[in-house]
């Protein structure tokens, strides 16, 4: 049986990050305004890196390459999932993503489709997701005219709280969030609005019409959470289930062993609270793996919560 594959977050210094990853979680990062971490990334901009056993200081790419077996032959020369960490110290930009059709034809890219679990969050912070816009006409007018609280939708958050946000959907993490983002492996983003901010005395490029093209009208946000399910010792709520991936939480209480199912190419684990043993690893918060596909389950004890994602 293969090992857990254990990753290297690769840390980004962003505008409007903050210290919230090297506090939490002890990540190494260059200054204090780290935004991002990339827990498990085979992007060119940033690579995960095997930290532990036999692949130590391999990276995610170099075991699509040479080890492509560990995810179970899956098609594509990319590992299709990117995961990541999101500090919002300050607002992000109002955005956009295309779907897999628009980005091949404009962009030679794939699409973006993702998902957002609220980590930990300020009292009374809020996200955009979708907008209020009835008709493409009325959309271009909101969006030229900027009448930006006309337009975007602001919904509160607690912690716990979980957003599925499909490609076309406008969205903005807000100051005060801590978020893990499961997504297609893919790193474009259509801006729409980005408060006017400076990055090295320039405005951020906008993406205007682009955007207009892939927002659809109107914008209906649908909740994909299942109710959870208990058993002895666990709660495990499938939090979405899509053609691009799925995405399960799960909270392990138990110094008795818990089995959790794995019948996937892969399986991505994000430990988010507490700490306990699986298969036979210590694990604590902030430790990111993946279960190759020849492991058919994972052995949990311990106080521990985690979020599971596969193809």
């Amino acid at each position: 049986m293969s090992e857990l594959l254990f990753m290297k977050p690769f840390c980004r210094e962003v505008i409007w990050g903050g210290t919230a990853l090297h506090e939490k979680y002890g990540y190494e990062t260059q200054g204090d305004h780290t935004g991002e971490a990339w827990v498990v990334s085979d992007r060119p901009e940033g690579q995960s890196v095997v930290t532990r056993g036999k692949y130590a200081g391999k990276t995610l790419k170099d075991l699509m390459k040479e080890h492509k077996e560990l995810f179970g032959d899956i098609d594509g020369e990319e590992f299709p999932l990117l995961i990541k960490l999101i500090d919002a110290h300050d607002h992000l930009s109002v955005q956009v993503h295309p779907d897999d059709e628009y980005a091949r034809v404009h962009e030679n890219d794939r699409g973006k489709t993702e998902c957002w679990y609220i980590v930990d969050c300020a009292e009374n912070a809020d996200i955009v997701i979708g907008h209020k816009a009835q008709t493409k006409e009325e959309l271009t007018a909101m969006i030229r005219e900027e009448r930006w609280d006309d337009l975007i939708n602001v919904m509160p958050i607690h912690k716990g709280d979980f957003f599925f946000i499909p490609s076309g959907t406008v969205h903005a993490v807000r100051r005060g969030t801590l978020i893990l983002e499961v997504q297609q492996n893919c790193n474009l983003t259509y801006r729409l609005y980005d408060y006017g901010r400076l990055q090295d005395g320039k405005p951020r490029e906008l993406h205007i019409d682009k955007s207009i093209d892939v927002i659809p009208c109107p914008q209906v946000y649908h909740g994909t959470e299942e109710e959870p399910v208990k058993g002895e010792g666990f709660t495990r709520q499938i939090l979405v289930s899509c053609p691009l991936f799925e995405v399960e939480k799960w909270e392990i209480s138990s110094e008795t062993e818990v089995k959790v199912p794995k019948n996937n190419s892969f399986l991505a684990v994000n430990v988010l609270e507490g700490k306990g043993m699986i298969n036979g690893e210590p694990v604590e918060e902030g430790e990111h793996f993946i279960a190759p596909a020849d492991i058919t389950e994972l052995t949990v004890k311990g106080n521990i919560m985690f979020i599971t994602s596969h193809i």
